[in-house]
């Protein structure tokens, strides 16, 4: 869990800050699919990073806000929202929109955390801004976000699907080992 706060640690230094007098919450929101089959799926290294994040930190994702697993915290003194949609990923917005409402959030203060096939295994971008990049769950949460995109995203490569495997079943796959320790070392 080391590199968990690592991680946190480069991203609090990269993203934009909120003077002392002001702490705003950061909401970071990871995507995934709720059950226990889709666990530890390429495409659930959103719930998973925010899994590792608030055990790390110390902090319960026992309560339910907005149709998400919800936590809230502090991390080196910002305070900090935790969230994980149970939607489903494609309607991960329906979630995320609110809670960004009901907690007054401009959307520079929101983090959503997803898998990006076009980045090789365990890399990690971060971005202030953008499109959705053919991610359904994240064009669900712009939509919810009423068209706006000026929200951070922390791309969580998982690499391509093998061959001539179909997209889809690679998402909803469990990672081999070697790619869960790029991902979990990252």
């Amino acid at each position: 869990m080391v590199w968990c706060r690592k991680l946190f640690n480069r991203l609090f230094r990269a993203l934009p800050t909120c003077p002392p007098s002001d702490p705003q919450p950061w909401l970071f929101i990871g995507l995934g699919n709720p059950s226990e089959k889709y666990q530890s799926t390429r495409h659930n290294v959103g719930f998973d990073m925010i899994d590792t994040f608030a055990q790390s930190v110390g902090i319960s994702m026992t309560s339910v806000h907005f149709k998400s697993y919800f936590g809230e915290g502090e991390f080196k003194g910002n305070p900090v929202l935790l969230a994980k949609p149970q939607t489903y990923m494609n309607l991960s917005g329906e979630s995320t929109g609110p809670l960004a409402a009901y907690y007054k959030l401009p959307l520079n203060r929101v983090l959503v955390i997803y898998d990006d096939m076009d980045l090789p295994c365990g890399v990690l971008r971060i971005q202030p801004r953008g499109g959705h990049g053919h991610h359904n769950g994240l064009k669900n949460v712009i939509y919810h976000f009423h068209g706006n995109r000026e929200f951070c995203r922390l791309r969580v490569g998982i690499g391509r699907p093998p061959g001539q495997m179909d997209p889809k079943a690679f998402l909803l796959q469990k990672f081999n080992k070697t790619a869960r320790e790029r991902v979990s070392t990252t």
